[in-house]
């Protein structure tokens, strides 16, 4: 779906994750959504926590997470305690990615604990992407995006980024519903070579895009 601006986009996008939440929580009791960080995920998360539901009911956590303390400027759980979890929307189950260890690998055990405590697929879960065709913290040609059965992975720091940790592909695409934001021409062009590619390792857009499980709904900003 194209829209003519990332705020229109953000809009239908907050609508959509509510009637996932809201359809998830009458048929299971609770439901479960997964966002991301950024700038973009703001303008959802601001429409998203004005949404009528029983918010007590809902648990949320992170597609990924830079491995900073939860109140440094780039942290995405600070993000989501600003933007999202306030108001009504306060009194939702926040589950981290960071737990505070010396590095994620040091914190992938207690994190991995953490996400099992969902008991069931994500309902929901909101992705952005890179132009190079990242999507949560899952690069191109970088150990840890190919299968791995477990729940998150820990991604090494490198020059340009800091470490962090990841929902596993495997996560991802066990989620009921997925749903792609994003803006601009670099990353609609690396949006459709992620479609003709087949290349995993190359392009880890690819695994959502290919796959025929779990619908995705992809929004785009013009």
């Amino acid at each position: 779906m194209d829209f003519p601006s990332i705020e229109a986009a953000a809009s239908a996008l907050a609508v959509m994750l509510a009637h996932v939440a809201q359809k998830s929580i009458s048929e299971d009791g609770n439901a479960v959504i997964a966002v991301s960080g950024g700038q973009t995920p703001r303008l959802v998360f601001e429409r998203l926590q004005e949404s009528r539901m029983p918010w007590d009911k809902v648990i949320v956590t992170l597609t990924d997470e830079r491995w900073v303390p939860n109140d440094h400027a780039e942290s995405n759980e600070r993000l989501v305690k600003r933007f999202l979890l306030k108001g009504p929307a306060e009194s939702a189950r926040f589950i981290p990615l960071y737990g505070g260890e010396s590095s994620p690998v040091a914190g992938l055990s207690a994190c991995q604990s953490r996400l099992l405590e969902l008991q069931k697929p994500i309902d929901a879960i909101y992705l952005g992407m890179g132009a190079d065709g990242h999507i949560a913290s899952l690069f191109p040609n970088t150990r840890g995006i190919e299968s791995s059965h477990s729940n998150c992975v820990a991604i090494a720091a490198t020059q340009d980024r800091t470490a962090r940790l990841s929902l596993s592909i495997d996560t991802i695409l066990a989620a009921r519903n997925i749903f792609l934001l994003y803006s601009g021409p670099k990353k609609h062009k690396a949006y459709l070579a992620a479609k003709e590619s087949d290349d995993l390792s190359g392009s880890p857009l690819r695994a959502i895009l290919t796959q025929h499980e779990t619908p995705v709904g992809v929004l785009r900003a013009i």
